[in-house]
């Protein structure tokens, strides 16, 4: 589960890897630089929306946001597994990948 602060940078890394290009790639197509795709795709910084829009369709891709109530069932099974002992919420995740390939 992505914290919200490394979203757009997973969201990038996603776009690039389904792109299948790397990041020097991926900053030429953008014309930016190679550290600035690393410094988001890691956490480090955090592009604005604009910026997250051009690197996306630089890897082929657009950014669609909608509106939305949140998922009280999701948020609500994210707090009860964030107070499970760690094995068991690591066997737990393993159990959702393994459903979820």
């Amino acid at each position: 589960m992505s914290d919200r602060s490394t979203l757009a940078g997973d969201l990038l890394r996603l776009a690039r890897v389904k792109a299948s290009v790397t990041q020097e790639e991926l900053a030429e197509r953008a014309g930016v630089a190679q550290s600035l795709i690393s410094a988001y795709e890691n956490g480090r910084r955090q592009p604005s929306v604009p910026t997250l829009t051009r690197l996306l369709e630089a890897a082929g891709f657009d950014l669609r946001m909608r509106l939305a109530k949140p998922d009280v069932q999701s948020r609500a099974a994210e707090e009860w597994a964030g107070c499970r002992p760690l094995a068991e919420r690591r066997r737990w995740e393993r159990e959702q990948n393994a459903a979820n390939p």
